[in-house]
């Protein structure tokens, strides 16, 4: 393994006949360096870099041969930011594709990384290093190679959670993200372009930095609020450790800014606080719980400032609606209140608030600070879901509607003649029911909107019920697959 060691030259100056170096100076009559250490540092990097990579591994993804095995590397759903799943594999090499070649007639996808956060096995990533995968083949630093399962995953944070039958595994030790600093010196750990182990280093460059803001497509991504870094990260680095001097985990790697698809000077980590919600809600229920305020907010400047006559704070969230049956409503906000704080914590962006948020879950309660006509007030409520309730939810199922929601993989909609589409499954007394949808109806898009997954219907379901004034109407199309027909269905959820 490589050692690393910098030492850092401050500067040079010339005085009197000699040449003074800011670390060492050098006497003209003896002709020898004296070495100081008043002004140099050392930072020693090994101490990490030796523990870390015992702690992360290389995942290998393959999909069944029907599918394009070079469809899984580096989508870019944020026009120049790539989600670095791995390499696909060269079209001109089909030698190098046949190689990959099982029993199973699978071919090797993609190729990411994951950090070991339990000594029985559990393995967190990123959902995209495992999604459409049809078997992931994980290799740890001594050579050793397992199977894993997937546990859970969560699209809006792009995290995934997998196990593998192993135990005595070495666990990363989870570091404090909001304790991180700009400036600090951190390393990042994976395999990029299938270069196992591999240790960069950099600084934390921004934190809360979001990258929806920055986007083409206005920004779609369920957490806005990553660490962003200058170590570099290439294909192959996704869902591998970003830690501090101490070896700490302070984010998972996620992304990175790119004209080209590699290393171009950013890279992006979603933050320990995150991870460690996502991951626990997964274990103990099969899906993360969400707590929202349930406000529509806009970030305050100089001009929206000036505008509502703000002048007791330059900084903080502007509401500019509130839902009903919603925390915010339980807090008392209103229309031009401003938002500065969640449990004691400063926020200042919209970033800044979702990584707050997140820490908590629906049935928690939890103090919001705000300033109301110039005056600060503090207020404390229950924090709810998308839903407006505090129960805990299960892995795709909206108890309103009564029923859960199945993906399709690639092969269904093949045979279907979809681009998208969400099965509906184990179907009980509901909206649904009543409006007279049948079990295995396939829903294609709601009110003209594709839908791919469990959280496109959420996300669907939670804006229509935070419409005032329209009428809260889920239209669906879809087909059902024996048949092949197209129906359409409408789903009152306004309770008229």
């Amino acid at each position: 393994m490589t050692l690393f060691k910098t030492t850092i030259a401050l500067g040079l100056l010339a005085c009197s006949g000699a040449i003074l170096y800011a670390g060492s100076t050098q006497s003209q009559e003896e002709g020898s360096f004296i070495r100081t250490s008043s002004t140099s540092f050392d930072t020693d990097f090994t101490e990490a870099a030796e523990k870390t990579v015992n702690e992360v591994v290389c995942i290998k993804s393959y999909q069944a041969r029907r599918q394009n095995p070079y469809g899984g590397g580096g989508y870019d759903p944020f026009g120049m930011f790539e989600y670095f799943f791995g390499q696909p594999q060269p079209r001109q090499q089909p030698q190098q594709r046949r190689q990959h070649q099982g029993e199973d007639d699978l071919v090797q996808a993609g190729l990411g990384s994951g950090v070991i956060v339990s000594e029985d096995g559990y393995i967190v990533t990123n959902n995209h290093v495992i999604a459409n995968a049809d078997k992931l083949e994980i290799l740890l630093n001594d050579n050793s190679t397992y199977e894993a399962e997937v546990i859970g995953t969560d699209e809006a944070t792009d995290l995934a959670l997998i196990k593998i039958d192993a135990k005595g595994l070495s666990p990363i030790t989870f570091g404090d993200s909001e304790a991180v600093k700009i400036g600090e010196w951190v390393l990042a750990v994976g395999n990029p372009f299938g270069f196992t182990s591999t240790v960069t280093t950099g600084i934390v460059s921004a934190k809360a930095r979001s990258l929806g803001s920055n986007s083409s497509n206005g920004g779609n991504l369920g957490i806005e609020s990553f660490i962003q870094t200058d170590a570099a990260l290439n294909p192959g680095n996704s869902g591998g450790a970003l830690v501090n001097l101490k070896g700490e985990l302070i984010g998972i790697n996620s992304a990175i800014y790119s004209n080209t698809g590699s290393y171009s000077g950013f890279s992006f980590a979603i933050p320990t606080t995150i991870v460690k919600k996502v991951i626990t809600d997964i274990r103990q229920y099969g899906t993360v719980q969400r707590a929202v305020l349930g406000c529509t907010i806009r970030e305050l400047d100089a001009k929206l400032a000036k505008e509502n006559d703000i002048t007791a704070t330059k900084t903080g969230l502007l509401v500019q609606s509130v839902s009903p049956r919603s925390t915010a409503k339980e807090l008392g906000l209103q229309e031009g209140d401003v938002i500065v704080a969640i449990n004691n914590v400063p926020v200042k962006s919209r970033p800044e608030l979702v990584e707050q948020l997140n820490k908590f879950r629906p049935g928690e309660n939890v103090s919001v600070s705000y300033y109301r006509d110039n005056k600060k007030q503090t207020a404390s409520a229950t924090l709810r879901n998308n839903q407006g309730s505090t129960e805990i939810k299960r892995p795709g199922e909206f108890s309103e509607l009564g029923c859960a929601f199945m993906k399709l993989s690639a092969q269904e909609k093949q045979d279907l003649g979809v681009r998208s589409g969400v099965k509906v499954s184990g179907l009980r007394d509901g909206l649904f029911k009543e409006s007279g949808v049948k079990d295995g109806f396939v829903i294609i898009d709601i009110n003209g909107i594709a839908v791919n997954s469990t959280d496109d219907v959420e996300r669907l379901y939670s804006k229509i019920n935070q419409e005032d004034d329209a009428d809260k109407v889920m239209i669906l199309s879809g087909i059902y697959p024996k048949s092949g027909r197209k129906y359409y269905y409408a789903v009152n959820l306004g309770g008229n």
